[in-house]
């Protein structure tokens, strides 16, 4: 009965993870047709990016009880994290909550998308 209990949670679990995903996928997706859309897989890149980092931050919290910095996540292997150009990644932490953030270098838009422990990807304008 148990074992039940808890791989219906996990199924609910991972649906509503995969509903928030599709979400996000909409809403940063620029519109075909427009300035930057042969830029859409880079920025879908970035957004599954800090997607990673905002789980590797979630899973070193569960083991360590505080977040910490990208090159403390990818040093202790809760994290792979390549380069993706025109962006670069950035961590802002406290014990209790972080902010990744990843910023353009060059102009065009998004010029930053971001992801918090609310697990939301957002971006500028």
């Amino acid at each position: 009965m148990k074992g039940a209990f808890g791989i219906l949670a996990m199924v609910i679990t991972m649906a509503i993870g995969v509903y928030i995903y599709s979400q996000q996928v909409k809403t940063l997706t620029p519109v075909a047709g427009g300035d930057n859309a042969a830029e859409v897989p880079t920025i879908t890149g970035v957004k599954n990016d800090l997607i990673g980092i905002a789980n590797a931050e979630r899973g070193y919290l569960a083991s360590e009880g505080k977040y910490t910095s990208l090159d403390e996540l990818t040093a202790g292997k809760y994290l792979t994290v390549s380069e993706r150009p025109p962006y670069v990644y950035a961590v802002e932490y406290t014990g209790t909550s972080f902010r990744a953030t990843a910023t353009r270098t060059t102009k065009g838009a998004p010029a930053q998308l971001w992801i918090t422990e609310t697990m939301q990807v957002q971006s500028s304008d």
